[in-house]
């Protein structure tokens, strides 16, 4: 009965463990396993060049632009782990508060997530580039009457790559804000009266209580946003049509550039294979300076 039992479990798990292995085990090992090769990806396999450890060694040593593109996405993520998470975390503190219309305002925070990347980053190309010469934010300065401040946003080099920041955590605060106010609402409402009771203000309240129960949610955001930052490029794309002039170039637009530009399908497979240990380093430091900030 036991055996029986146990087998039962198994065959429960065994769809989810199989589309685990053909989706996400199989093509890691493909992946790693066409890194230690020199091959094009239309010529025959068997014609490839074997080249161990040579790939790699050229990202590491000989590849400038690939390090350019991974300190421009460490910029993005940086601009969204401070405003945009600092952002959703005071939007999410005050809808959580008894404010009026505060249904309506969960709804509209959560609206630029549900939107498509392309989607959003045509728009707001519409929005601050010069398309035909609508640039509205431009048209918005010259009314107001301040041209001075008219600038070619996504053109040039100095404010291109803050400017796909700032769309980004435009686009993506809203998830953090979902999630910050799921975390602001497991807090039980009895410690807040406990601590009124005690004589403590509004602001004792919050970093006694709202600051340290939030933590593991605010580890939680941090690590979303850090992984989400780091592979955004869809967003780049209807932004700036893709690598321009390197100054918005990220390592997964790097990838895609080394597969159909230069048509280097083991070196493009070596660059992923790098950028997710570089994913996987950073989330197992956030998760230990976290746990001991929770101790």
């Amino acid at each position: 009965m036991k055996f029986k039992s146990s087998l039962e479990n198994y065959v429960f798990v065994l769809p989810a463990v199989l589309i685990f292995s053909i989706f996400y085990i199989y093509p890691f090992i493909q992946v790693l396993f066409l890194s230690f090769f020199d091959w094009d990806g239309i010529v025959s396999f068997k014609d490839a060049t074997f080249l161990g450890w040579g790939n790699f060694k050229e990202i590491i040593f000989d590849d400038p632009i690939w390090w350019q593109a991974m300190r421009n996405a460490g910029y993005i993520t940086l601009i969204a782990l401070i405003f945009q998470n600092l952002l959703a975390f005071l939007l999410a503190w005050a809808c959580d508060r008894e404010i009026r219309m505060k249904n309506f305002y969960r709804l509209i925070f959560f609206i630029p997530p549900v939107f498509s990347e392309i989607v959003v980053g045509l728009a707001w190309r519409f929005i601050i580039n010069d398309v035909e010469g609508a640039n509205i934010i431009n048209r918005m300065f010259a009314a107001m009457g301040h041209p001075n401040f008219m600038h070619s946003w996504l053109s040039d080099p100095k404010t291109a790559l803050t400017t796909v920041a700032v769309v980004h955590c435009w686009k993506g605060f809203g998830w953090g804000f979902l999630i910050f106010l799921a975390g602001l609402q497991t807090i039980p409402r009895e410690l807040y009266e406990a601590a009124r009771v005690d004589g403590a203000n509004a602001w004792e309240s919050f970093k006694k209580i709202t600051v340290p129960l939030m933590i593991p949610v605010t580890v939680l955001v941090a690590i979303l946003t850090v992984l989400g930052s780091m592979q955004s490029f869809v967003l780049i794309l209807g932004l700036v049509g893709g690598e321009f002039a390197g100054h918005t170039s990220v390592p997964v637009l790097r990838i895609l550039s080394s597969m159909r530009g230069s048509s280097r399908f083991g070196y493009a497979c070596a660059q992923g294979i790098s950028f997710g240990m570089v994913l996987v380093i950073i989330s197992f430091i956030q998760y230990r300076f976290s746990k001991k900030v929770t101790e």
